[in-house]
């Protein structure tokens, strides 16, 4: 789970080139979830671009919830995403947490006195 802003790039049915600013919710190896103002159909290749990078991808779903739309995408074949490409600044991996907390836990079981 991560909160960054992103562009993401796509054409229309005519060619005409469109950019948006989106909210990168998500992103795992093989995708994102990505927050628009406009709603784009299933099967509509997209680019979306980081920093100085960019990823190619398709639309798998949009789904309107909370005044934006949700587009979850697959990135294409042999673009996978990497820390070491790309790191949202505010990126929370759900297995650190589960790491935190069985830290927490020994830490706690280890002290005396404690229960």
């Amino acid at each position: 789970m991560c909160a960054e802003l992103v562009e993401v790039q796509w054409n229309d049915k005519a060619g005409h080139l469109h950019r948006d600013v989106a909210n990168l919710e998500d992103i795992s190896l093989s995708g994102a979830c990505v927050q628009l103002e406009t709603p784009l159909q299933k099967g509509t290749r997209i680019t979306v671009k980081y920093g100085d990078g960019e990823m190619p991808a398709t639309v798998r779903y949009c789904l309107y919830r909370d005044l934006a739309y949700f587009l979850g995408v697959q990135f294409e074949d042999g673009c996978k995403w990497s820390t070491k490409r790309f790191r949202p600044q505010y990126m929370l991996d759900p297995r650190e947490l589960v790491l935190r907390a069985a830290k927490r836990k020994r830490a706690d079981e280890a002290a005396p006195g404690k229960r």
